[in-house]
């Protein structure tokens, strides 16, 4: 489905000379937003992108244009929405996660910004984090790398822990990383793990059928396909009676049990410094890949109650958030 986002914003304005440039010919410079999931599942990350833009003297409708675009989970839409956005012929195309291949294949010219790639470098969209090469740059959150640190906080909460179920969509190279990490490091613990593989909406229910019985805990891979459908995913995973770890802190809120990652919304707020760079004429090969280095807690105290849980006073006192 194709969806407009248009959001007034009130504003000075910009003299930047690729805006000056669009502007004599009778069009703003123009921003292609995609978003592999849904506009509500975006919906405090695309306002701290705007607000950034603002801050930066972006004003839409004045001295730019953003053109949304959402995917709803689905990997054929992804490649669809990119190659219209190229045909718009949009002066920078922003975008997060399993998009970015499609972007990536879709241009090798308009000028690409990830908020959020799980390893860019592992997925062969950049070639190194200081020197990304091409047309792509951004923000990584190198998820391999925190796949170990959840998997231990969520030992510390389930002692007993001792098969895992990971939920992911192996049709998405960032998420095998993932699962790559995760199997590593719960191997590591003495933890066994079972994949639950999805790639579509139609496989989640099922999915939850095959791992009936055989997990005491589950890891939840962050993929748009998740995104789109999270209320199912939480209600399947409480129905089952499994403590949840994810990086969003949003799924906590809504009755996951814990999560750990970067807070996206900034992530997305950073990328607006990124787009500003880019339309003042900056090369994304010469902008280096970013990384989070603050990394958010969230443990959801009613659902540990529910699951029979007792919530070490050492993660609450180090939690970032605490839903009661």
């Amino acid at each position: 489905m194709r969806r407009r986002a248009f959001i007034t914003l009130i504003g000075g304005a910009a003299a930047w000379p690729l805006a000056a440039r669009a502007q004599q010919a009778g069009k703003l410079p123009t921003i292609g937003v995609l978003g592999g999931s849904t506009a509500a599942a975006w919906s405090e990350w695309v306002p701290a992108f705007v607000r950034r833009l603002r801050e930066l003297g972006w004003i839409e409708g004045r001295t730019v244009a953003i053109e949304y675009r959402w995917a709803e989970g689905r990997n054929d839409r992804m490649t669809e929405i990119a190659a219209e956005l190229v045909r718009l012929k949009v002066d920078v195309i922003v975008t997060s996660g399993s998009p970015l291949l499609a972007v990536k294949q879709a241009t090798s010219t308009i000028p690409i910004v990830f908020a959020v790639a799980n390893d860019p470098i592992g997925i062969g969209a950049v070639a190194s984090l200081s020197h990304p090469g091409g047309n792509i740059t951004g923000i990584s959150l190198q998820e391999t790398d925190l796949a170990g640190k959840r998997v231990e906080l969520l030992r510390e909460v389930v002692p007993t822990l001792r098969r895992l179920a990971i939920l992911g969509n192996l049709g998405n190279p960032s998420i095998v990383l993932e699962i790559d990490g995760i199997r590593a490091a719960a191997q590591t613990l003495g933890i066994e793990s079972v994949t639950m593989e999805i790639r579509r909406a139609e496989d989640i229910e099922p999915g939850f059928e095959a791992i009936k019985g055989r997990a005491e805990a589950l890891y939840i891979c962050t993929d748009p396909v998740v995104l789109a459908n999270r209320t199912r995913v939480i209600a399947l995973a409480a129905g089952a009676r499994l403590p949840t770890m994810i990086a969003l802190a949003d799924f906590v809120k809504a009755g996951c049990l814990m999560s750990y990652g970067p807070n996206y919304a900034d992530q997305f707020r950073r990328a607006g410094d990124f787009v500003d760079k880019i339309l003042r004429g900056a090369k994304p090969a010469d902008l280096p890949v970013e990384q989070p280095t603050k990394f958010d807690l969230a443990i959801n105290l009613a659902t540990a109650k529910a699951l029979g849980l007792t919530v070490p006073a050492s993660l609450l006192v180090s939690a970032t958030e605490v839903i009661e």
